[in-house]
């Protein structure tokens, strides 16, 4: 895992809004072996899974002969030519968590996983992210990875200079919504100038809109990236560039920023941490966990699936299950910086001890009710390309000084279009 994972949202959605967000894979392939093979293959991405996991999966299933392939480049683009072309198709594979939306209008290319025993084994796993892997008559096609709870990173040195909270409890407490957190950025500003409370007011937006149970396009599929729900985020996320506490990184200085104290807070999701700790290890110790404001939120995640030309789709299954079990998810987290989608994992020591970067603060007490607590929303295939937008018009007001009410317009008008030539009514 690298600093890449830190700006995956904006990357995902203007790729998406270039290449159109439904991944077009045609109808249904026959399989090209028989349904008991023993050679099978694995595709996933650098990070995408514990290495040592992937590496003890082989010895554990001693009979099998597993070929794994860490897949560069654009993964999501290389499996879309392996679906299409099924010799060439693994037998097991990742599905990055921005991409599984765009695969669902074409689950027939993949096994549902509920008629290999997945439905037994729902129940041990985080209910709203299986959601994201389902069709809408249920099939499951995705067996989930991980998460990304989000949180509030801070720096308690500089909290303490400002006169605010500094203990992770009392930071929750009292900066519980979106104004009391502006508000905790205006005094931490006013002490320590050279300290700003938002890296850039696009996460914000991202975070907003993940607090809700609804998103650009409804169930029905129709655009409503226009209704109060979106309109409510696009203004939260204003509000800190309108009260001078938004730093406008949008380039590659945030190595620094991080390091030398432009940045008091970050918002973002359990990986996140990884990216701080190592863009900035001389402030080990300085850093602590708070809830996010206004409720939870998540940010990636994602999932193996079992393309429907596997040699092997029972034994495939059992490789992800094993994989995937808690005791190997936690492992994950230890290892890749992979947040568990299985609960019981969280128990684990692997999650319950102290981050000494953190100042041995045990982070889990913060993640894990997060992860827990995330709404459940619908995530339309084309989603990711309507929301491109709001997240351009965003950078707009910090980089050009554009007035916010015309760039929500603006945002309104180009995600229809864009909403219009992906079908959506």
């Amino acid at each position: 895992m690298d600093l890449s994972r830190r700006r995956f949202l904006q990357a995902a959605v203007f790729t998406a809004a270039a290449a159109g967000a439904t991944a077009a894979c045609g109808g249904g392939t026959e399989p090209t072996s028989s349904k008991d093979s023993k050679d099978l293959t694995l595709w996933y991405w650098s990070g995408g899974l514990s290495d040592k996991v992937v590496a003890d999966a082989k010895k554990h299933f001693s009979d099998v002969t597993l070929k794994t392939s860490v897949v560069g480049g654009d993964f999501k683009t290389k499996l879309l030519t392996g679906l299409r072309a099924a010799q060439s198709a693994p037998d097991i594979t990742g599905i990055k968590g921005e991409d599984i939306a765009s695969f669902l209008p074409n689950a027939n290319r993949f096994v549902d996983l509920n008629t290999l025993g997945a439905d037994k084994l729902t129940s041990q796993y985080l209910s709203w992210k299986l959601k994201q892997a389902t069709t809408q008559d249920g099939k499951l096609i995705g067996f989930p990875i991980d998460i990304g709870p989000c949180a509030m990173f801070y720096r308690e040195d500089l909290f303490a200079q400002a006169g605010l909270p500094t203990d992770p409890a009392k930071v929750s407490a009292q900066l519980s919504t979106w104004d009391d957190y502006f508000k905790a950025g205006v005094e931490l500003h006013k002490a320590v100038p050279k300290t700003y409370l938002i890296n850039n007011i696009g996460s914000v937006f991202s975070m907003a809109v993940g607090q809700g149970a609804r998103r650009f396009i409804d169930e029905d599929n129709t655009f409503i990236g226009d209704q109060d729900h979106i309109r409510t985020a696009w203004t939260t996320a204003v509000k800190p560039y309108t009260l001078g506490i938004d730093a406008k990184i949008n380039d590659n200085t945030w190595n620094a920023a991080i390091s030398g104290g432009t940045l008091g807070t970050e918002i973002g999701a359990a990986w996140h941490a990884l990216d701080i700790t190592n863009a900035a290890p001389g402030t080990k110790g300085k850093w602590r966990v708070a809830s996010l404001p206004s409720g939870p939120s998540n940010l990636g995640g994602s999932f193996l699936a079992v393309p429907a030309t596997s040699g092997n789709p029972e034994l495939a299954f059992q490789i992800i299950t094993w994989i995937l079990s808690p005791q190997n998810q936690a492992r994950g987290f230890t290892d890749a910086a992979l947040f568990p989608t299985a609960p019981a994992a969280y128990t684990l020591p692997a999650l319950t001890g102290g981050d000494p970067f953190f100042g041995g603060q045990k982070t889990i007490d913060i993640f894990g009710p997060a992860a827990e607590k995330i709404p459940s929303a619908y995530e339309a295939p084309a989603d990711s390309a309507v929301s491109a937008p709001y997240f351009s018009e965003l950078t707009s007001i910090e980089a050009k000084g554009k007035d916010p009410d015309t760039a929500w317009k603006d945002a309104v008008a180009q995600a229809k279009q864009i909403a219009q030539r992906q079908g959506v009514k």
